[in-house]
């Protein structure tokens, strides 16, 4: 096995191709993305929380409010972007917005310049998310659907059930005095 050195102007010429032709690889992805007055990074894909890539951080806020499942998701974020190497996992910590999580981004301010490679992995994260929040949503869709519109076996027309004194398991005469007394008959 061979093993060949350049020094000097070859290795520049050499080391300038070779991040040519890897910057000319097209990378594709489709995100609900917005730049914010102050040059922030505004994600707004995932259903759960809103992500925001600031300079040197990454912070992500509940859309709507805060609950186990908004933060199951933030837990799942900083794991994956913690795995790629995009945060370092010791900065994880409360933002100073309720119910926010931020994480500082990797290496030195002049050295940061991998804001491309941040956006292609959260979009990897979102995509990962997918089918969850897909399932999800076509779930509530599906309960709708069965309380608007029911099917025959599971709904009776107006008039179907003859009347009766006593229906169901309430039966007039109980009441509900106290928490310690349950029930008496008038």
């Amino acid at each position: 096995m061979a093993i060949s050195i350049k020094v000097g102007a070859a290795a520049e010429e050499e080391k300038a191709q070779e991040a040519q032709e890897v910057s000319s690889v097209p990378i594709s992805f489709n995100l609900n993305i917005r730049r914010s007055l102050d040059n922030d990074l505004l994600i707004y894909d995932h259903p759960d929380v809103d992500i925001v890539v600031k300079s040197d951080k990454i912070v992500l806020f509940p859309k709507e409010f805060l609950s186990d499942i908004v933060y199951d998701t933030q837990d799942r974020f900083f794991r994956f972007m913690r795995k790629k190497g995009i945060i370092n996992p010791e900065t994880t910590r409360a933002g100073n917005v309720y119910g926010s999580i931020e994480a500082l981004l990797v290496g030195k301010e002049e050295e940061r310049r991998q804001l491309p490679l941040v956006v292609m992995n959260i979009s990897k994260f979102i995509e990962e998310e997918r089918p969850y929040f897909e399932y999800v949503e076509k779930y509530k869709q599906m309960e709708e659907d069965e309380y608007l519109d029911p099917d025959r076996a599971d709904s009776t027309e107006l008039g179907e059930v003859p009347q009766g004194a006593e229906k169901g398991g309430i039966r007039p005469g109980f009441g509900r005095v106290s928490p310690y007394f349950l029930s008496y008959i008038l």
